[in-house]
C-alpha cells in the first residue's frame, strides 16, 4: 500500500518574507502530523529568493523541534555543496535530538547557478564524485571501525537512513547499486520516470539498508472543493514553472483566473510537459489520476507538493487528500 508524505519547498509568497514561509512549514507539517501523512520533507536551493530553505538542516530541525511524531527528512541535500563530514555531523545532531525522525535524501544536482556554486565554495566538479561522497557519508553514520581516524560526533553509528534522489537514470543506477531507497522527481522531471523505476528495481542489490527495492515518486496534488476552484490555485506554481522556461524567478504569484494569458504556447508546452506528473481537482479527479499513476508505476511512496499560495487552501489540499487515502490504497495492484 502506499505511504503518503508532504514535501514542502518552503516557498516565499509574493508580499511575504523568509519567516512566514518558515512558520507556515512547521504549522503545515503539525497539520500533515495530525492528518496521518508520514514524512515531511525540506530541499536545499540558493540564492532563490522565493523559497527559505537554504539552510535546509537548520529548518528540518525548526520543524522537527515542533512536531512530535511525522518523520522530517531532506529531499534533498545537494552533496557535491558539501564535505560528506560536515553533512554526517548535521544529520548526526539532528537524529541525536530527534531519534528515529530523521531522513537523508541526497541529490546530485547543485540545487543553484554556477556562480552561487562558487560561493558556496565549491567546484563546478563535485558532481563528479557523488557516488564516492555518498560512500563515504555512509561509513561516516556507520559503525565506527577499526584504526578509524576521523569520525563524525554526533553521526558515527547512528545510521540515518539515506536516499538517493534523482531526475535522470543515475541516481536509479546507484540506488540500485548501493541497495537504498530511491525518490524520483516526477514532480518536476517526469520524463525519464518509468525508465528509471525499471532500471532501479532490475539492477536493485540487497543491503544491510534494504531488502528490496523501494520506490518514491514526487507528485503534485492540488485539491479543492470544486475542480474550477483547484485549477484556479494550480495557476501558481504554473506561472512559476512559466518563469523558469523563461530563466526568471521570483516568489510565488497569487493564483489568476486563466493561465493562458500568460504563458506563451511554447512556454506552455514546456512548463506542461514538466508538470505532467500533477493531479488538480476534486476528490473523484484526484483519486483517478492517482490510480492510474499507480496502477502504472506500482509507487511504494507518494511525496506530494502542494504549492498553493493562499496557506489556508493549501492545509484544505492536504485534508482533502488525506481523506481518499483509503481509497486510493485498496485501487493499488496487489
Amino acid at each position: 500500500m502506499p505511504v503518503f508524505s508532504v514535501f514542502d519547498l518552503a516557498f516565499i509568497a509574493k508580499g511575504a518574507k523568509p519567516s512566514d514561509a518558515l512558520h507556515n512549514s512547521l504549522d503545515l507539517a503539525r497539520h500533515a502530523e495530525r492528518l496521518g501523512y508520514h514524512r515531511f520533507w525540506l530541499a536545499e536551493h540558493h540564492n532563490m529568493i522565493g523559497i527559505a530553505s537554504a539552510a535546509t538542516a537548520v529548518v528540518i530541525g525548526y520543524v522537527a523541534g515542533g512536531t512530535k511524531t511525522i518523520r522530517v527528512g531532506a529531499g534533498g541535500i545537494m552533496l557535491p555543496n558539501h564535505s560528506p563530514i560536515v553533512i554526517a555531523e548535521q544529520f548526526g545532531t539532528l537524529e541525536s535530538l530527534y531519534p528515529g525522525r530523521i531522513d537523508l535524501g541526497l541529490g546530485r544536482a547543485p540545487g543553484t547557478d554556477q556562480r552561487t556554486l562558487q560561493a558556496l565554495r565549491r567546484n563546478h566538479t563535485s558532481a563528479d564524485d557523488f557516488p564516492q561522497d555518498v560512500v563515504e557519508l555512509q561509513s561516516l553514520l556507520g559503525p565506527l571501525q577499526p584504526d578509524q581516524k576521523v569520525q563524525a560526533v554526533p553521526g558515527t553509528g547512528l545510521s540515518v537512513p539515506i536516499w538517493i534522489l534523482g531526475s535522470s537514470l543515475f541516481g536509479a543506477q546507484l540506488a540500485a547499486i548501493l541497495g537504498l531507497p530511491f525518490a524520483f522527481a516526477s514532480h518536476f522531471a517526469p520524463d525519464a520516470m518509468m525508465q528509471a523505476i525499471q532500471i532501479y528495481r532490475a539492477q536493485f542489490k540487497p543491503s544491510v539498508h534494504l531488502d528490496k527495492p523501494y520506490v518514491m515518486l514526487g507528485v503534485n496534488i492540488i485539491a479543492a472543493d470544486s475542480d474550477s476552484e483547484a485549477v484556479r490555485l494550480f495557476s501558481s506554481v504554473q506561472q512559476s514553472f512559466t518563469n523558469m522556461v523563461r530563466g526568471t524567478r521570483g516568489q510565488l504569484q497569487p493564483p489568476i483566473e486563466d493561465i493562458d494569458q500568460y504563458w506563451s504556447p511554447s512556454e506552455k508546452m514546456h512548463a506542461s510537459s514538466m508538470l505532467s506528473c500533477s493531479f488538480v481537482g476534486t476528490t473523484q479527479t484526484i483519486r483517478n489520476g492517482l490510480e492510474r499513476l499507480l496502477a502504472q508505476t506500482d509507487a511504494d511512496e507518494l511525496m506530494i507538493s502542494s504549492p498553493v499560495y493562499d496557506h489556508s487552501a493549501r492545509l484544505h489540499s492536504y485534508e482533502i487528500l488525506i481523506g481518499i487515502r483509503e481509497s486510493v490504497r485498496q485501487a493499488k495492484p496487489v
